[in-house]
């Protein structure tokens, strides 16, 4: 069993940064598979980024380029750099854990956290 927990969401500006932060408990974090998905009021959830065990990373179009997924396996934490953020990119963010996958398919992933909102202010 894996427990995630997300950190570091809050209320910016049009253009400010955020890092959020996905803490896991287990043992083997450094083979999982890790993404993060985001979901707004009265859309379906979203694939944002993940990273494989091997430090492949993978984006969705709309946040190639400003936001950035990374993994510290000595602290069983995976984060999310976001940049440039915009009002388009409010949304509860999830961390998600996989044994086996990591790619924007959510339907792969074994383990979730509980969320932290995101809000981006124009």
């Amino acid at each position: 069993q894996v427990q995630l927990v997300e950190s570091g969401g809050g209320l910016v500006q049009a253009g400010g940064s955020l890092r959020l932060s996905c803490a896991a408990s287990g043992r083997t974090f450094s083979s999982y598979g890790m993404g993060w998905f985001r979901q707004a009021p009265g859309k379906e959830r979203e694939f944002v980024a993940a990273i494989s065990w091997s430090d492949g990373t993978y984006y969705a179009d709309s946040v190639k380029g400003r936001f950035t997924i990374s993994r510290d396996n000595a602290k069983n934490t995976v984060y999310l750099q976001m940049n440039s953020l915009k009002p388009e990119d409010t949304a509860v963010y999830y961390c998600a854990a996989s044994t086996y996958y990591s790619g924007p398919d959510y339907r792969k992933y074994d383990y979730w956290g509980q969320g932290t909102q995101v809000t981006v202010s124009s």
